[in-house]
């Protein structure tokens, strides 16, 4: 039956649609924010390259590795079908379950968030300051109805058909790589020589901000191994959501070359990206005040010191276009996966229709609700943590997949296979575990949490499974 249904899919993506999914996908929110929390707790210019320049690595490597997974399994549903080949059902149900509970809803919900922090810069009554409604300890403002209505808007345009959201898709990601790059450019054509020596001056001096007092205290030992994780979690997010491009396999012409080519051109451009705008940053904007931006929006900071008083404008114009490509592409890519979960009896079972449009609406709006509702929590530094513990668990597991695949599939067709085997996915692996390890010793609370809901997962599936 999956086999036939899979045939109502329409190949409409090209390897330019895939890559600029992954590109889209990846670059939302974090680029723009995170560094200044990365600076608080590593103090340094060169230990904050060195963490994008790893995430980075690791993040190819991770893509790359998947390629032979996509070229194996070139249909919808991408990574919940890599695991569920290699581990079984109920590893597969269980990615499934996270990645409806927390991490596609989680990161929409974190997108949609950070979308309406900069539309009220633009236009102030829809800031998180204007209360409009208010019980006990719940609060609803207005930033989050914004967050709300973009993820409505995008279920409804993506519910329409694949070729609407796929040009939209492309459209936003080109302005949005294009207005980077531009921001790049003119950065370092203002760069100040003053600002750039005295932020190398101590490059690789760690050093730890006290929020409180302002003040620095160096930090060594497991207080940076402490600091780098903690550090890492802001890079982490950022370069998350290009394995979206593997859930639309379905929809992608030549799904066993172009999905696997898209991951690694995307990532690549994403990672190239990340790091210029870090260098970027560190031109034009001292680290104390890298460190200190109002509400951590260090990308506002830089271009105001690059365009003056309009730059705050510009970014925050930016920012809004790469949000919502962000979010576009992370609702187009997540409907595909229930869709394919619902196909083997692991989900809602209208979650596995296609609408007249070819697309998965049901699951589209089943999602849309959930992450309307994650929304209304509006902390987006605890869904940020929520999601990269999960993120990394299953990206750990779907590359140690490639393994396990070898010895149970020897003589299954592999048109590509992982690049650097065993040695790149095994250095992945032992960096990503070692990085999940650290989060979770630093971060019991919030990543504690994310691995807990993974964990519900396992009852919930046994409940459902007896009633089959």
């Amino acid at each position: 039956m999956q086999d036939n249904n899979e045939e109502h899919f329409k190949r409409e993506l090209g390897l330019l649609d895939g890559t600029m999914l992954v590109v889209g996908s990846m670059i939302g929110s974090g680029i723009f924010i995170v560094s200044s929390d990365m600076v608080r707790q590593l103090g340094s210019a060169g230990w904050l390259i060195a963490m994008w320049v790893l995430t980075g690595f690791i993040t190819v490597i991770a893509a790359v590795s998947y390629g032979e997974l996509s070229s194996m399994f070139p249909k919808a549903g991408g990574q919940y079908v890599y695991i569920k080949e290699a581990y079984g059902k109920l590893i597969g149900f269980l990615y499934g379950w996270s990645f409806f509970a927390v991490i596609q809803t989680g990161t929409i919900a974190a997108v949609g968030v950070a979308f309406s922090k900069f539309a009220a810069y633009i236009y102030p009554p829809v800031s998180e300051k204007n209360i409009i409604f208010e019980l006990d300890d719940f609060q609803l403002h207005a930033a989050q109805i914004v967050s709300i209505i973009t993820i409505i808007l995008l279920s409804y345009i993506n519910s329409r058909g694949v070729k609407n959201s796929k040009i939209l898709q492309t459209v936003l990601t080109v302005i949005k790589v294009a207005s980077i790059f531009g921001l790049i450019i003119f950065g370092f054509v203002s760069a100040k020589a003053e600002v750039w020596d005295a932020n190398w001056a101590n490059a690789w001096t760690s050093q730890s901000m006290n929020v409180d007092t302002g003040s620095w205290l160096p930090i060594s030992g497991v207080a940076l191994i402490s600091a780098m994780s903690a550090a890492l979690v802001g890079s982490l997010f950022s370069s998350v959501a290009w394995e979206g491009v593997t859930f639309i396999a379905g929809e992608i012409k030549n799904p066993k070359r172009n999905v696997g080519l898209s991951l690694f051109l995307g990532t690549l451009i994403v990672s190239c990206i990340y790091i210029l705008t870090n260098v970027m940053y560190l031109a034009v904007v001292p680290l104390q005040d890298i460190a200190t931006a109002e509400s951590d929006r260090v990308a506002v900071v830089a271009s105001q010191n690059i365009f003056g008083n309009i730059g705050t404008l510009i970014i925050a114009l930016m920012i809004m276009i790469s949000t919502f490509a962000c979010n576009n592409g992370l609702i187009m890519a997540g409907a595909r996966v229930y869709y394919t979960m619902a196909q083997d009896g692991l989900f809602f079972k209208k979650a596995s229709l296609l609408n007249k449009a070819s697309v998965p609406a049901w699951a589209l709006w089943v999602q849309c609700f959930w992450a309307s509702a994650l929304c209304l929590t509006g902390k987006y530094g605890d869904l940020l943590d929520f999601v990269v513990i999960i993120v990394l668990v299953f990206y750990i597991l779907t590359i140690y997949g490639i393994f396990i695949l070898r010895r149970k599939m020897p003589d299954a067709e592999r048109p590509y296979k992982a690049f650097g085997y065993p040695f790149l996915p095994g250095l992945y692996i032992a960096i990503a575990s070692a990085i999940g390890i650290a989060l979770l010793y630093t971060k019991p609370d919030t990543c504690g949490w994310g691995v807990l809901i993974m964990l519900i997962g396992i009852p919930i599936y046994y409940l459902t499974k007896q009633k089959e």
